[in-house]
């Protein structure tokens, strides 16, 4: 244990092991990371960090990529200072038809039935809810260095800062199983394996 608490590393081991995922020891050039595997689909705990020149900013991401049938993408994330800005230039924000939460987030997507099927479920809504700041969608790429296949999404949380609350850390994975089920439950993937091992 260090100055500040227990570190990354130890906090990820212990969650690991309460879920049955993988810890992976990290590098110089990889940051360690927790695997678990769930129903065909591999969802992966890690951090990343972006630099802005004399100061950097890291975030803990969660990722599970999937096959998808529809090529349905969504982003959904708390309203801000600069939300209705947003809207202004041109941003969607679909309508989900719960009002407490619409007032509280913004969703954009490619398909206003599937995001409606989707945020339906009161405990995704729940689960988003109980998280104090957060980005929760779906893409279809990292960025130009890490395309996923044809075919091939990505369901991606990030938040900034490393987190180390166990108990949020396993209410994240709850909501990640309950999302991946429900879009298979309203048509937009399937448990079938992806087979993209860029992640490990």
């Amino acid at each position: 244990m260090g100055l500040f608490g227990p570190s990354k590393n130890d906090v990820w081991k212990q969650f690991a092991d309460e879920i049955g995922g993988e810890f992976l020891e990290g590098s110089i050039f990889k940051p360690s990371m927790v695997q678990v595997a769930f129903r065909g689909w591999n969802i992966t705990l890690d951090t990343y960090t972006v630099s802005h020149g004399k100061s950097s900013t890291t975030y803990t991401r969660i990722r599970a990529p999937f096959v998808s049938t529809q090529g349905f993408h969504f982003k959904i994330y708390k309203k801000g200072l600069f939300s209705d800005l947003g809207k202004m230039l041109g941003m969607q924000d679909i309508i989900t038809g719960n009002e407490d939460f619409d007032e509280n987030y913004i969703i954009k997507g490619n398909n206003e039935e599937l995001v409606k099927g989707l945020f339906s479920s009161v405990e995704i809504r729940t689960l988003i809810e109980e998280q104090p700041k957060m980005t929760l969608e779906i893409k279809d790429s990292e960025g130009f260095f890490k395309k996923t296949p044809e075919g091939v999404d990505l369901l991606h949380f990030q938040e900034v800062g490393v987190i180390k609350d166990i108990e949020r850390l396993k209410r994240l994975f709850m909501m990640f199983s309950i999302v991946i089920s429900e879009l298979v439950d309203i048509g937009a993937a399937t448990y079938e394996d992806p087979k993209v091992d860029y992640l490990s």
